[in-house]
């Protein structure tokens, strides 16, 4: 491996932070552990680099505690990586390069709660379909460590922006910011259809970076009856590369819906929201055309609206 040149500003900690990540492959690497990748064969095929190189970049990251290297099997002997604490640290910087590249890159530098059907972002989000979530807790409201997927044959997991008890606990801005404003009906809607998404075998979750005292609190005022999740260290947005938006300094999730089944595969995307109510209906339909798909029937049509 190659002398590194060590940067010389020991006091600047953005210029000792890129002395350990300040390298293309390596936040990658990093990027991809999130998202549950853990073996060498996996890394290279996801990333296409080359094995000296790849095998020089993990070495750094576990030299620099980023990564852990435990075996999984003894002969031949094979590792697998994973996310220290430190490494998901790293977690927020992710996240925030994912989303002045969303803004500045891929859009018009303009800050929303939403994107364009068309955009490159929307693309990335319907990828996810068929594809699985890695194995990840979060925090509910009360502060226990939940599965974001019930043990149930589907979860429709609902991404939203921010719900609060009080109006004032609102960011400045926060109803001129597009895609922004719903987040109360978009969980009322939930909950008022909620005995529908049960009997089509689905559980219902909500999932914000908030914290779980104010996701509590909110879900007391509106009287949920079914999880809301905190994502405030960014675990499942950085898994799944979830699009953010920034207010009043903190990430937040734009609004997006995931039906996944038991196995933890997305079976459905629902993303752009431009309609709250409709895309509650439609998780719904998307829920038991899922049934029917898994159990040969024909699928239903959804019932009709009233006249």
């Amino acid at each position: 491996m190659a002398q590194r040149t060590h940067l010389g500003d020991a006091d600047c900690s953005i210029a000792q932070a890129l002395d350990v990540v300040g390298d293309w492959w390596t936040l990658l690497i990093v990027r991809d552990a999130a998202r549950g990748l853990h073996r060498f064969d996996e890394f290279q095929r996801e990333l296409g680099v080359s094995r000296k190189v790849l095998a020089e970049r993990l070495k750094l990251l576990v030299e620099a505690g980023v990564l852990t290297r435990e075996p999984y099997r003894e002969r031949p002997v094979r590792h697998e990586y994973r996310l220290t604490p430190r490494g998901r640290g790293l977690l927020p910087v992710l996240v925030a390069l994912q989303d002045w590249g969303d803004t500045w890159v891929l859009g018009e530098g303009e800050m929303t709660a939403t994107a364009d059907e068309a955009s490159r972002e929307a693309v990335r989000v319907h990828a996810l379909r068929g594809t699985r979530l890695p194995e990840l807790l979060l925090p509910d409201r009360f502060g226990a460590l939940r599965d974001p997927v019930a043990d149930t044959p589907f979860t429709v997991l609902y991404c939203f922006p921010g719900a609060y008890a009080r109006a004032e606990s609102y960011p400045p801005g926060w109803a001129g910011i597009p895609g922004a404003k719903g987040c109360t009906f978009e969980s009322c809607t939930y909950r008022d259809q909620l005995a529908q998404f049960t009997a089509a075998g689905a559980a219902v979750h909500g999932v914000s970076t908030q914290r779980p005292d104010e996701q509590r609190e909110f879900a007391d005022q509106e009287r949920l009856r079914f999880p809301l999740l905190s994502d405030a260290e960014l675990a499942l947005t950085a898994a799944l590369r979830l699009p953010t938006f920034r207010a009043a300094g903190v990430s937040r999730l734009k609004r997006l819906t995931l039906v996944l089944d038991r196995d933890r595969t997305i079976r459905e995307v629902f993303y752009p929201i431009p309609d709250i109510e409709a895309s509650v209906a439609a998780a719904l339909t998307g829920v038991r055309s899922a049934a029917d798909a898994t159990t040969g029937q024909e699928p239903r049509l959804p019932a009709p609206g009233p006249l």
